[in-house]
């Protein structure tokens, strides 16, 4: 599938209108010149930006190409799921994560990506336990993000 490049221009310059807003929520930090919006403003400066160039760009060339040309993956069934599953994946984790725990719903997920990807069992299950290991690790001990630990609450380290 390829878009056009007044679509994702769009798209993009709207993800910066969006990080500029949200940043403006932030509170100040008493005596300081520069608040936790200082970053996230330019950052959504810089996409809102780059993406009204793109929309530019793609109004110019609209013209010569359609606005979104569908790739031959669109009719195979195999591609379509695999398009899905990952988004849904993603929302059953929001869904669940707090009941299960991030720990077990992590590994869930990345063994059925894997495996739906081509890989087998055994690579499967390593690369889950291992990455998930990490990343708990990462963000639980070392950035102090408060992960969910659902049934594993009872064990929790």
């Amino acid at each position: 599938m390829r878009f056009n490049d007044a679509v994702l221009g769009a798209i993009v310059a709207a993800f910066g209108i969006y990080v500029i807003v949200e940043a403006g929520t932030f509170p100040g930090l008493p005596g300081q010149t520069y608040g936790p919006a200082f970053f996230p403003t330019i950052i959504g400066t810089v996409l809102g930006l780059c993406g009204t160039l793109l929309v530019v760009k793609g109004v110019a060339t609209a013209e010569r190409r359609p606005l979104v040309v569908w790739g031959e993956w669109v009719s195979s069934p195999r591609h379509i799921v695999n398009f899905v599953l990952v988004p849904v994946l993603l929302i059953a984790y929001i869904l669940f994560s707090k009941a299960v725990g991030f720990i077990l719903i992590s590994a869930a997920i990345l063994v059925i990506l894997i495996r739906r990807f081509g890989g087998g069992w055994k690579a499967a299950v390593a690369t889950s336990v291992l990455a998930t290991f990490v990343i708990h690790t990462m963000f639980y001990k070392v950035l102090h993000v408060p992960l969910p630990w659902g049934v594993l609450a009872p064990v929790a380290w």
